[in-house]
């Protein structure tokens, strides 16, 4: 197994399944968690590490950069690649996976968002909550009338809406359910997030008829509506485990993870509202026009850099997101046109 992005809760989760099932783990890709990666070399025995501190790394192959994880991808024979990268830094080792033919359990959602028509998405398996039970309903069932996705609703949900532009990063962290990384927790709360798991269900399930709803417990992470008026939710406890499971090995017939206690929980859903999400208001376009997730993306990226170094407040990520895609409306035909719009696109928001 190669594990790209093993010190992140995904890579971290999915050590746990290698450790429990005894799987072989082959590569190991991090970043600068440096202490936690000796530890998962020292457990794992990887025959390849990729580190941004390769001197430190005691292994029989060491790497650095993302050509070191292209070379890495080349070296391995594992054929089972989970990436677990986050952002744009993703996408080339998407890419080259399948180029060599490997299967991808994919965690790195901005390869489906950018470059979604260019990948074969037979050889994807997602590990997402989200798309796992989407996909788990869909097994053997009648053909869908519309896909349903959840959002826990992120850190600033029960926020006064005047007061959300104005959040300070520490708020932002806060998140009500879970700690995850700063990128992905700024995404869940200015709706990010949920906007490119609507364009990952689109590229993976093929239809635009995709929506997404608040569930404040996390418990149930996806529904299916059907032509006959009934609804299927897929609902577990929120651990990454699960999805990872099947993306791994397959198949599973054995517990998990402990089913959830139906006494003990409570269900409501809300509608996004754009008012406190503006980002929301772009969905339909967007799925109208997959192909500019690229724009978004870039878009998304360099606002939140900016908003770390203190030179945008939070309310302008959403907003310098929608100036971009309002500006650049640009479809690409090609792979080499993705790494050419989300240059100009970044240099665009960095000079706003």
């Amino acid at each position: 197994m190669i594990v790209l992005g093993s010190t992140g809760s995904i890579g971290v989760n999915t050590l746990r399944i290698a450790e429990e099932y005894g799987l072989d783990v082959e590569v190991l890709v991090a970043g600068n968690n440096i202490e936690l990666l000796r530890e998962q070399v020292a457990r794992f025995k990887p025959r390849i590490v990729v580190s941004a501190k390769p001197a430190d790394i005691d292994a029989p192959v060491v790497l650095s950069g993302e050509e070191g994880i292209l070379e890495a991808l080349e070296m391995a024979h594992s054929q089972l690649v989970v990436n677990a990268l986050v952002g744009f830094l993703g996408l080339r080792p998407t890419l080259k996976a399948i180029e060599l033919g490997k299967r991808v359990a994919l965690a790195n959602k901005e390869s489906l968002v950018v470059a979604g028509a260019f990948i074969e998405r037979d050889a994807i398996t997602p590990i997402d909550s989200e798309h796992f039970g989407l996909w788990y309903i869909l097994q053997n069932s009648a053909k869908p009338k519309r896909l349903l996705i959840t959002a826990s609703g992120g850190a600033l949900r029960d926020w006064p809406i005047e007061k959300i532009a104005s959040a300070k990063l520490e708020d932002v962290l806060r998140h009500p359910n879970w700690s995850m990384g700063q990128k992905i927790t700024i995404d869940s709360a200015t709706m990010v997030n949920k906007l490119f798991e609507v364009l990952e269900a689109y590229w993976l399930f093929g239809t635009e008829n995709i929506d997404a709803l608040i569930e404040p417990s996390s418990l149930i992470h996806a529904a299916v509506e059907f032509a006959d008026g009934s609804t299927l939710l897929h609902a577990s406890r929120a651990d990454m485990r699960l999805p990872i499971a099947y993306a791994v090995l397959g198949k599973v017939e054995c517990e998990v993870v402990a089913p959830i206690d139906l006494l003990q929980s409570s269900f409501t859903f809300r509608p996004i509202d754009s008012a406190r999400y503006p980002v929301w208001r772009i969905k339909e376009e967007l799925l109208r026009h997959p192909k500019r997730g690229v724009v978004v993306n870039a878009a998304n990226e360099a606002a939140i850099a900016r908003f770390l170094e203190g030179s945008f407040t939070f309310g302008d990520i959403a907003k310098s997101i929608i100036q971009a895609y309002e500006k650049f409306e640009v479809e690409p035909r090609s792979i080499e046109e993705i790494f050419t719009i989300d240059k100009e696109v970044r240099s665009y928001v960095e000079a706003l």
